[in-house]
């Protein structure tokens, strides 16, 4: 995705072990992305992704049973390939992440387009 979009400028996180650690730290500084903490205890702060990972829990991590690492990867890729093609959202105007994707690009495009002088 940073390959076809870019980095963001800015990703807000928790207070979890894996968002503290040096090396996330040393990314962040030599990809320019600022780390934005949410206040311990206020998961309300980052309520988008509090709300994804309650998904990914409920209809992904608690409904399979992971055999094996390659078993996991399989089985989570096919869950977000149908959250992010297939299943439409309610916060997207009822379409998929990858339609709505399309049409912000779309929407850039068409404002970079109407913003040149001839």
């Amino acid at each position: 995705m940073a390959l076809s979009r870019g980095l963001p400028e800015v990703i807000t996180v928790d207070n979890g072990p894996e968002f503290i650690s040096k090396a996330l730290d040393l990314w962040a500084f030599e990809n320019k992305v600022k780390l934005r903490f949410i206040q311990p205890g206020k998961p309300v702060q980052n309520a988008y992704i509090e709300s994804f990972n309650g998904k990914f829990r409920d209809e992904c991590l608690n409904d399979n049973v992971f055999v094996s690492l390659n078993s996991a990867r399989q089985i989570i890729e096919n869950w977000r390939l149908d959250y992010n093609s297939e299943r439409p959202h309610k916060s997207l105007n009822k379409m998929t992440p990858e339609e709505f994707a399309a049409q912000q690009n779309q929407n850039q495009k068409t404002e970079k387009l109407s913003n040149c002088w001839y």
